[in-house]
């Protein structure tokens, strides 16, 4: 391997941070294109929605009261299926429940570490924030419970 002299290997490594840069450049590009469409596809699916319905019913339906309406049918659907399940599968479906519910704590502590500096409803978003900690926090704490008293039962009682 033939030695190079101090000027080549100036110029070898001025190329290749060169093409280092330009590879830098090309990598953001691809990663603002992605963030621009993450962002596209996760805010614009509901919103997207309660527009075509009020654009369907010429303005007749709000957002807000379709987006209302998916909430309440929800909650009737998650009754239903709650009441409809057999006795021998609560255990699961309480253990089901706590995983859902742990999710939510991620997504509470993530809008209590909302930067208050950001702008307006940040300290609405904390406060939400907090009470969907508090409450998901009972949640699982109460379903722990629950599941341990009702895994209790099927234990053989001691003599």
């Amino acid at each position: 391997m033939a030695e190079l002299s101090q000027s080549e290997a100036l110029e070898r490594a001025q190329a290749a941070a060169q093409s280092a840069r330009e590879a830098a450049d090309h990598a953001q590009a691809a990663a603002d294109a992605a963030q621009s469409y993450a962002d596209q596809i996760a805010g614009g699916l509901g919103d997207t929605l309660a527009d075509v319905a009020s654009a369907a019913t010429g303005g007749a339906i709000d957002p807000f009261v379709f987006r209302l309406s998916i909430f309440v049918l929800a909650i009737f659907v998650g009754y239903y299926v709650v009441w409809s399940v057999t006795p021998a599968l609560h255990t699961p479906l309480m253990s089901v429940t706590n995983a859902i519910s742990s999710v939510i704590v991620v997504g509470a502590l993530l809008a209590v570490g909302v930067d208050l500096a950001a702008g307006e409803g940040t300290v609405l978003a904390r406060a939400f924030g907090f009470i969907a900690l508090v409450l998901a926090s009972v949640n699982i704490f109460g379903g722990f419970l629950v599941t341990q008293r009702m895994l209790a039962m099927y234990k053989k009682k001691q003599r």
